[in-house]
């Protein structure tokens, strides 16, 4: 795991403790091997406070691989039980970073304590209900013009039929007298 995301699962962790009954505390972490790094832990008014970087005024320091160290903040290792046995290793105050237990138990109490996001079970469904008898189908009605088309259709029944007359034609067109030809010229004979 890379040192960010360390730092990052640690925060998330810290973020939901209540730190209001634990005694105050700053504690440098150095992650050791795989994800190499130092953060630090503080532990004051009420709140676990994680930032990605050395705390040199620090009254406790926690030395681990990430594995070691993020076992003991899932609670899945105990940090005394961690430390007897080596995998942990304390410089500084002991009982300031025994602090680190009452972190991990505060937050394991905060995990109790938030609703488990299971799925919701299904739902039973409602017994069927008996299906009512068929209808006959009415007859299908037939579509009724709109409105503008049953005016019309109103308008021309209301008219009387009226008598066409006949239509006059027009006249034919004169035709046009023929164009005269301009007269030949007749080829000049020789005298």
């Amino acid at each position: 795991m890379k040192y960010e995301k360390i730092v990052e699962y640690v925060q998330k962790k810290a973020a939901k403790v209540d730190a209001s009954k634990i005694g105050q505390a700053a504690i440098q972490v150095d992650i050791t091997g795989e994800g190499e790094g130092a953060f630090y832990i503080a532990v004051k008014d009420g709140k676990v406070e994680v930032e990605p970087y050395e705390y040199f005024d620090h009254e406790a320091k926690v030395i681990a691989t990430a594995e070691d160290f993020l076992a003991v903040i899932d609670g899945k290792l105990d940090p005394i039980t961690a430390y007897n046995e080596g995998k942990l290793r304390i410089e500084g105050s002991i009982e300031k970073a025994a602090v680190l237990k009452d972190v991990v138990a505060s937050a394991a109490a905060a995990k109790k304590a938030e609703p488990e996001k299971k799925a919701e079970p299904a739902k039973k469904a409602a017994p069927a209900k008996k299906a009512a008898p068929a209808k006959k189908a009415a007859p299908a009605k037939k579509e009724e013009p709109k409105k503008e088309e049953v005016k019309k259709e109103e308008v021309k029944k209301a008219e009387p039929a009226k008598k066409e007359e006949p239509k006059k034609v027009a006249a034919p067109a004169k035709k046009a007298a023929p164009a005269k030809k301009p007269a030949a010229k007749k080829p000049a004979t020789k005298k």
